[in-house]
This record gives C-alpha cells, structure tokens and sequence, in this order.
C-alpha cells in the first residue's frame, strides 16, 4: 500500500519518520512530505530520511499563512494527480486532509493540543480515524467530527523515544535548557512570553541553553544555537528542562530529566498532566516558583526506563488501522 506523511514542524518529521520505518517493515511504500520550517528540513537529515519538501511555513500574516496553505494544496494536487496514495496519516496537517479528503484519500490524523482551536477546525471534520491519547478529552474531540477515534495509553512522543538512543555532547554542567514559546502559532499570538527573562536569571545555576524559536541572534550569557539541535538528544543530556509548551518537556520526562513547565493562560496540557501522574519528572507551575523548583531538581536524574515501557505506543495503534483498514 502506498501510503502519504505529511510533516509541517520538527515533531511531526519525529513522528512521521517514526510511522514510515514501521510501515515499511510492514511492506508498506511511504512517501514522506515536509515544508520549509526552521526545524524541519534539517531534522529529516539528521535522521537520515529523504522528505520532499512541499512550499514553507510564513507566519508573518494571516494573508501569508493562507497563501502558502493553499500553495501547498495546489502542489499536492499536482503531485497526485494520476497516482494518488491509498491513506495518509499527519499529525493535523490541514493541506493533507484538506486534498486527501478531496481525492477521496482515507485519512489517519493525530493530534495531541485541544487548544489548537485553528487546527482542530480545519483537520478533524475531514479525519476518518483519529488517534490520541488517553489523557485527551475525548468528548471535546467528538464535537469535531472525527468519523473514529481511538486512544491509547501513552503521549505521542513515545513514538520516538521509546527505543531512542542519546549520544553523549561533553556539555558543560549543570546545563539547563529553555524552550522559547512558539509566539507564532495561531494558539499563541497576542500571549506574553517571558522565556528569554528566565532563561536569563537561571544563568547563575549553570550554563543555560536557550532554544529560539526563528532567529538565532547572540544573547549575552546563553548559550544559543547557531544551527540544528537535535532537540531529543538534548534533552536526554540536560540536567533540567524549562519551556511553555509540551513536545521538549515530555521529551526530556520520558528519558528521566527533570521538566518544568511554565503555567500560562494557553490552557490546560493535558498531556503534561497524564506525564506527570505517571510519576516522570514533569512539573507545571507559575514563573514564580521556577527558582525553588531548580535548586530542588537540578541534574537530579529519574530511572523512568520500567514507566516507560508500560506506555503504549501511538505507532503501534496507527499501524493496526493501517493493516485493518479505514472501517
């Protein structure tokens, strides 16, 4: 069966490439699909998967997201215009399951953010089968139309994490790394971000990595990455990790580093939740607490490897629907 991924972020190329290597041992032809995206393309490469890349992400306006939208549903179109695939799986690629429901394409999507209102719109209604997490209300899932949905027992991310394997960088220690918030996306414009402050008063407990989000300009006394980062395998090799969002938290929970997680008014994590009722080191709290949270946590490694393996991973559930097929 031939079988299309469509990749839009860094996490989705994680996913993706996840989903193909088991398919393919299934005998299954996967064609994986990206955009121009700051973590996007060079991740791919790092994983040593050939992606084709398909237009850019622009979040300049809300004029330049939906031309570049629909530049990327008019490739598609043409790309499949006389051998279209048999399914197509993302995690919420609105250009995908806007032109495989079109083509009449069964559609697997995954999804993992209730607050991504824009997404839940555009994608949902046009899924045929929708796997998520047991963490995620499944009632607020039902209001968009999903034809099926089926949870499991586990978070997206032990899709790539389970049998990751960390290689060591020789950082300096105690090294803590900050997630900048994704100001641009639809779910987040207009919130206040206060990352780059507190990465900066956590420079007295040790070298501190600060992760931008689209530029990657000096800031004096942190560290910031010129190029790719291979954000997982940092993770593992830091000794704590602070970001609003979920993905680099859950990433570095999952492999035993101590997360925090900054409150916000993006609303509830639920992922972020179920992580830390699960007992791995992720913590959500107000910005004012963060500093008694370090002096308690920081480079305080957690075995996590028997929870981990107890949660149920989301591949293996997208490729029982596969095999099964859409019903």
């Amino acid at each position: 069966m031939r079988i299309w991924y469509d990749a839009c972020t860094g996490k989705h190329v994680r996913y993706g490439v996840a989903v193909a290597r088991r398919l393919r041992q299934r005998g299954h032809e996967v064609i994986l699909t990206t955009r121009k995206h700051p973590d996007t393309t060079a991740l791919a490469k790092a994983l040593g998967e050939e992606f084709i890349i398909v237009g850019k992400y622009d979040p300049t306006s809300a004029y330049t997201r939906v031309l570049e939208s629909t530049r990327r549903q008019l490739r598609f179109c043409e790309m499949f215009e006389d051998t279209p695939p048999e399914m197509a799986v993302s995690h919420q690629s609105a250009e995908m399951c806007r032109v495989a429901f079109g083509l009449g394409i069964p559609v697997i999507t995954t999804s993992d953010a209730p607050h991504a209102i824009a997404a839940n719109k555009l994608t949902l209604s046009l899924s045929n089968v929708l796997v998520i997490s047991k963490a995620l209300p499944i009632g607020f899932y039902k209001k968009y139309g999903p034809e099926k949905i089926i949870q499991f027992d586990g978070v997206d991310e032990v899709a790539w994490v389970k049998d990751y394997k960390p290689v060591e960088l020789g950082n300096e220690k105690p090294l803590i790394v900050v997630r900048q918030m994704e100001t641009k996306a639809s779910y987040a414009v207009g919130k206040g971000d206060t990352t780059e402050a507190l990465a900066h008063k956590l420079t007295k407990s040790g070298r501190v990595v600060f992760l931008s989000r689209y530029e990657r300009r000096h800031r004096k006394n942190l560290t910031v990455p010129k190029g790719f980062v291979d954000s997982a395998n940092l993770a593992a090799q830091a000794d704590l990790v602070i970001t609003v969002g979920g993905t680099l938290a859950r990433e570095a929970a999952l492999q035993g580093t101590p997360s925090i997680i900054v409150s916000t008014s993006l609303g509830r994590l639920y992922a972020n939740e179920y992580v830390a009722k699960k007992g791995f080191p992720l913590f959500t709290m107000p910005e004012a607490k963060i500093l008694e949270y370090v002096k308690r946590y920081l480079g305080k490694k957690f075995d996590t490897k028997e929870m981990l393996d107890k949660l149920e991973n989301p591949v293996d559930v997208i490729e029982r629907v596969v095999e099964e097929g859409v019903k």
